[in-house]
This record gives C-alpha cells, structure tokens and sequence, in this order.
C-alpha cells in the first residue's frame, strides 16, 4: 500500500440471491474504489469492484438504441453497426412522435425493455427529447418534435414502458443540444427563459413523470459552460427543482474536466478513461480541492443503478421476434402522416386518390419502394430481425407482379450503372398508362446523419427530374417521402394530387406504408414539425449554426410553429397536420375555470364527431394563447392534446385538463413562473391553423408586481400600485408637457430625481422605494 491509496474496509458478506445493500457496499470502499465507480470499465459496461477473489460490485451494460437495442459484443466504434445482434428496429423518434400515441409509445418502449432485458443489457440510452430548432440539424430524426409538450409527453411514455420491464433508460441529451455541426464544443447561447419555456420543459416532463433511471449530459457548452460540468443544469435545475433521483451519465466522449464534473454532478464518464480521470478524482479530493462527500455521492448513484439492473440480470427473459415486428408495423402506420389527398378524375365521378381501391393497376418507380430507408446513420442504427420493403408488400397484396423502375439509384441499392436519362426514360414507360403511380422518394442516408448538420431542404435534383418526368404522362401521382426530418416540397408538389411521409418507419416501415395506401390502416399520423416553404423563412435562419464556437439563439421563444404564426409566414404544411380517410366535426367547445393562481385549472372540452364512410382516429389539440401578458408570449402554444378513434358517425367528447404551469410564463425578473392574470385565448383544433374553436377565459392570477428600485423607470414606478400613489399627484402638479412626459416614462426615477422633474429628490426617492418593497 502507497501513501495515496486507503485502505479497504472488510468486504461484507453479501449471501448469494440477496438484496445489494448499497450503503453498506460503499461504506466499505476506498476512495480509490469509489473514484473507480465513476468512470466506465470499457465502452459499454461500468466498472466492476473485485476484492478477496469476488466480486465486490458487479458491472453492468449499457447501449445505445432509442427505437432498437444495438449491442455490440465485440466491437466497440460507437457509430458502426460493429457485432450489433439483431434486435427490432421500431420506428425513429420522427415516426413515432408523428403518431400523438402515448399508448402506443408506451408499448413499443415495453418491447424495447423486453429486448433489453433479454440481452442481459441494464440502461437503454434513450430516448431523445431534444427540441427541434432547426430542420437542419442532422440528427433530427432521433426527437420528437419542435414543441416540448409533445416530446414530454411521448417521451414520458416510452420511459415508462422501457422502465416496466425492470430495465432503464437514458434520457437525453441534457441541455440544449440542437445541432450536430461542432456538437463537442460549441456553445448554445440562449436566455433563461427560453431555455425555461423550450428547451428544458420536454426533460421536466419525463423526469417528474416516468423518473428515467439515468440522464445523459450533452457533448455542448450552454450559456459558456459544458453540460458535462454545468452545476445549474444538473444539480440546482435536475436535482434540486425537478426532484431527480437517478444518475447522470455523460455523452461518450463528453467530460472535458472531470473533477469539475464530479463538483457538478455529473455521476459516470464513459467511455473509460483508462484510469487517467479516476486518479484526478483522488488527486483533488488529497489536495482538498474536491469534497470526498461529492465522490461518495456519484458512487451512490453508481451503486443504486447497480442494485437496480440486478433482478432483471438474474431472470433476463425473451421476447417474440414477430410480436415485435408487428408492433413495429402498427407504430410506422401510426406515424405516417397524410399531407394532401386531392379529389381526381374517376369514371364515377372525382374522389380523393387515396385510398387505393385496387393495386392491380398500380406501377411503382423509385428506388426507395426496393431499397427502404428505414433508420438514420450513426450512434442509433440498429440491425433489424427483418426488413419490409414497398415493392415486396405491394406485390403479395396484388397477388401478381407490380411493374416497377427504380428511376434512380442509391448508395445503398443495388448495382446499376445504367445513365440517368435511361432510368428515368424505363420510369415514363412504366408510369404511362398505369392507374395509379407511387413514386417513393426521400432523403439518401448521406443527406442526413450523426454528426453533421444538412445543408438544405431539397430531395436530391435527379429525384424531383423524375417526378417532374412521370407527372408529365399520368395525372394519378402519389408521392411517398421517406426521411428524418423537413423536406422542401413547394417545389413540385402541385404536380402531385396525393402526398404522404412515412419519415424512417423501421423495419416495418415498407409494408406499414402499404397498409396506410391500401386502406388497410387510416392514416393517423399528425405532424410534429412544421414543414416550411423555404429555409429562409425557418426560425434559426442566420443564426444556425452559428459561428466561432458559439451559436446564437436569437429567435427566443419563437421555435417552429410559434415563429410562423407569430410572422404569419405561409408554410407547406402546419404543425399537427394531417389527413385520414373521413372527416371530423367539432361543436360544443367550452371551457371551465375553477381556482386563481396557481390553483387554477381550465378544463376545455369539445365533442368530436367521424363525420365519414369509415373509421378513423383524430388528434384533438388545445393551444392557448396570452394576449394580454406584460411580456412577449407566442400568439398560441400546444398545451394538451388527445388521440381519439371514432367508426363512423360516432361522437365523443374529449376533455383535456390544464393547470396553472399551462398558463404561465418564466419571468425573466423574479425568476420563477408566473400565472398572470387575465383573459386567455384557448383554441380547439386539428393543427396550429385549423383551429375549429377559439374560446375567451378570464383567469386569476398571481401578484406579479415588481420589485422597484433607484434604476426602475417613471413608467414601471407608475405602473407599481404604491409608488403611483405617491408620484402621480407631484406629476400632475407639475408643468410637465405631454411630449416631455412620454419621454420621461423611459428615465430611470434616479434621473428624474436629479433633474427635479417629480417633485422628489434621491433621499426621497430612497424612501420611496423602501415603501414601495415593503
């Protein structure tokens, strides 16, 4: 034994099959061992505790996989599929945020836990609630949405249904990770409040909700400080506010200082370090310039995962193969979201294209119905139990051939070194005189990935060439989209009389995009990501992603629908857009108030009636607006929603609950949230603009008077209930003209004490304010 290291305490006897007894394990561990503990054994596992020829403390594993589990057994570069065992490939995070389904979201998370389990694997790194800001960032297919309260809710549910199956999950990436582009390093530059009302309101909600066993830190700086070591974020926000009781794991590659991170709560690094940061650890704590209370607080948490992931390591279980695969197909149907569905030409009259009555007649062309893309590239990719395709799915459903031409090639399709001008030459004739055309298109797996940002909207020109061609000889054009994130589609989609994206479906994701064109399955899918007309109209434009180490985010609380509407900019498709097969009627909106302050609570409800020929499922979502707010507020936010199924001529009424935190804002002033009173717009509807009933509150509030102070303004001194009374008789005795007046409300009461314009001097206005803060 060195002078550096301490001594073991005697190991204590823990009985084969009996409960880990966390705190009694780590009384008896060294520093040395307990600095261990907060770093990871190799890529994937956390490190073990040996002592006297046992095992002290077991490891466990971790990996990645928000929409499938991707173990590697032998290999370990991260963003490779390596030896990854096959595993089922739900859909991505795009797809299924696209469903508004928190039941289903919370059965494909219990089959993912059930696959977890069974591969002997403790923490599943997912999911991803990141905000989209900008339809850019390449990793978008990996979250839910560009609002919190969908990415909150669906990730919430995903966490429970993971969690049930006595596994855990990694919530992430905490906070502000918005970009690929110098993801590592860059600094996110965002006020409190929007980082309070956007971007940290999705982990709120899946922290106070579902308590995921673990939340990971992001690789970016925010506000100057890395995620990895920034106190604020995760111990006064996580821990302290929200009442977070798991362990916080870095990103891979994440810690930048690692005594910093400790000091922070910043639990386990990973991958290892090799032992370089465990003996910084103990370094700092023999210096007294790290508190030992802290490390034993990181090794507590280490510990409790541990005695977590046991019961399920020691009965790890099996799942269905199939069970899982149809699942993965009944959440890709659910994600697919129907843009437009025109009325065409028929013999019997017009009618909207879809659903196709017949495929006998159908001809496909584009690569993507043969070789899908069902999944993004990098730290996600999941090697799937088996895999749909369009063409394939299409055929058995005709029972006969499909005529069929790729039109264009891809990377990952096969071999064809035919010229472009003959692909698309064989598509005209395939298209020409067909019933129907499907023209699967979408984003190559190189257009968007880990790791980088993309650099447009647009489907790649050979693509866009070939529809333009095959539009030209058949009218009956519809378009299936296949990609993470927003395409630009205001290009050429008057050309198109039906329009759908199926995002990255999974595995299932070919043959669940036949279930919706066939009727088989009414599309339901609703978007939750507004599609712009261009990238310059999006809310980052200028500031993503940003330059010189730092990325601005000057658009505020403006994100997604909330810029648009706010601008009235026209867009392709609204935010909770989406079509089905019937039609639905709203009537008997209203709304309830019942408490002030923060008691308050809105109860909207509204009846929802299928109005069709056929069954159908409606997202009903409740937006609320604050027109009367003393601070800018966005014309209307997503505050609750609800996915209802109706058969036909069926009538329901949907009612959703919102409570004070609904209504209120984060004051940037007295830094906490704020119910302030007043009439509040409440909008019932089927997007961001189609609203079908807009409802007029008056609500309650709260004091919000601020604090006054010698830099306070005449006009907030005239605005604070007890400093009014005392000025306003000294101004209206005053020779102060009206132009003067309107200049003086924007002075500082110090600058208007010293040049006598209110008839009272500094040490009166120092009275003044004492009174006022009384």
């Amino acid at each position: 034994m060195t002078l550096d290291q301490t001594a073991p305490a005697p190991t204590p006897a823990i009985a084969p099959g009996a409960p880990f007894d966390v705190e009694h394990v780590l009384a008896s561990l060294t520093l040395e061992e307990k600095a261990s503990l907060l770093s990871g054994l190799d890529f994937w596992h956390t490190q073990p505790i040996e002592r006297d020829g046992s095992t002290l403390v077991p490891s466990v594993m971790v990996t990645d996989g928000p929409h499938g589990l991707r173990k590697q057994d032998e290999s370990a570069d991260h963003l490779g599929l390596g030896g990854s065992v096959p595993a089922t490939c739900f859909p991505t995070a795009a797809a299924l945020g696209s469903s508004w389904d928190v039941d289903l979201l919370r059965r494909v998370g219990e089959a993912l836990g059930r696959e977890t389990r069974a591969n002997d694997v403790a923490v599943l790194l997912g999911p991803g609630v990141n905000i989209k800001r900008s339809p850019l960032c390449g990793r978008n297919f990996e979250y839910f949405s560009e609002d919190p309260v969908v990415a909150g809710d669906l990730g919430a549910a995903l966490v429970e249904g993971i969690q049930s199956q006595g596994v855990g999950t990694s919530l992430k990436h905490f906070a502000a990770n918005n970009q690929e582009a110098d993801r590592m390093r860059v600094s996110a530059d965002v006020d409190e409040r929007t980082l309070r009302e956007i971007y940290l309101p999705a982990f709120e909600r899946v922290v106070t909700t579902a308590q995921p066993w673990t939340v990971m830190c992001a690789y970016n700086k925010v506000n100057g400080a890395y995620a990895s070591q920034h106190d604020w974020l995760l111990t006064t926000v996580l821990r302290d506010e929200w009442g977070f009781d798991g362990l916080v794991v870095s990103d891979w590659g994440a810690v930048r200082d690692r005594v910093a991170g400790v000091a922070a709560g910043l639990d386990l690094e990973m991958p290892s370090s090799g032992g370089r940061t465990d003996a910084e650890v103990v370094a700092a704590v023999r210096a007294g310039e790290l508190d030992e209370a802290l490390v034993d607080a990181g090794a507590r948490r280490v510990l409790r995962l541990v005695a977590r992931s046991l019961p399920a390591a020691e009965a790890p279980g099996s799942f269905d193969v199939e069970d899982h695969h149809a699942l993965a197909r009944e959440a890709a149907a659910a994600g697919t979201v129907l843009l437009k569905n025109e009325p065409v030409g028929t013999a019997s009259g017009r009618a909207p294209l879809l659903p196709l009555a017949d495929v006998s007649d159908v001809a496909v062309v584009g690569e993507l119905a043969r070789t899908p893309r069902y999944q993004g590239a990098g730290s996600s990719q999941v090697n799937p139990t088996r895999l749909d395709d369009a063409l394939t799915t299409l055929r058995e459903a005709a029972g006969a051939d499909v005529p069929f031409a790729p039109g264009y090639t891809l990377a990952e399709g096969p071999d064809d070194d035919r010229p472009v001008e003959t692909l698309v030459a064989e598509a005209v004739e395939t298209a020409r005189g067909a019933g129907t055309v499907l023209v699967f298109l979408g984003l190559p797996a190189a257009y968007e990935s880990e790791g980088y940002d993309r650099d447009h909207l647009d489907l790649p020109a050979d693509q866009v060439a070939l529809l333009a061609a095959v539009a030209a000889v058949n009218p009956r054009v519809v378009v299936v989209l296949a990609g993470g994130s927003a395409i630009s589609v205001a290009g050429w989609q008057d050309a198109v009389p039906a329009l759908l994206t199926g995002w990255l479906g999974g595995q299932a994701g070919g043959s669940a995009v036949v279930d919706v064109l066939t009727g088989a399955v009414a599309p339901s899918g609703r978007l939750t990501e507004t599609l712009p007309l261009r990238l310059e109209d999006t809310p980052a434009y200028g500031n993503f992603p940003g330059e010189l180490g730092h990325v601005r985010y000057g658009e505020g609380l403006l994100v997604g629908y909330r810029w648009y509407d706010a601008r009235k900019v026209d867009v392709a498709y609204p935010f909770g857009h989406g079509l089905t097969y019937t039609t639905f009627a709203y009537d008997e909106a209203a709304a309830e108030v019942t408490g002030a302050g923060a008691s308050a609570r809105v109860r909207v409800a509204v009846r929802v009636t299928n109005t069709g020929a056929v069954a159908g499922a409606e997202v009903v979502q409740v937006y609320v607006g604050d027109p009367q707010a003393q601070v800018q507020r966005p014309e209307r936010e997503l505050k609750a929603f609800a996915k209802v199924v109706l058969q036909p001529a069926e009538s329901r009424v949907v009612t959703l609950d919102l409570d004070s935190r609904d209504l209120s804002y984060w004051h940037p002033v007295l830094r906490r949230w704020v119910l302030e009173g007043g009439e509040f717009r409440v909008g019932v509807g089927a997007s961001s603009r189609d609203l079908r009933a807009e409802l007029a509150v008056d609500v309650t509030g709260e004091d919000v008077t601020l604090p006054l102070h010698e830099l306070s303004t005449l006009g907030e001194a005239l605005a604070h209930p007890v400093a009014a009374a005392a000025i306003r008789p000294a101004l209206e005795a005053s020779p102060i003209d009206p132009t003067m007046l309107a200049m003086a409300t924007d002075m500082p009461l110090a600058v208007i004490a010293d040049f006598g314009l209110a008839g009272f001097d500094r040490a009166a206005l120092a009275q003044l304010v004492a009174a006022a803060n009384a």
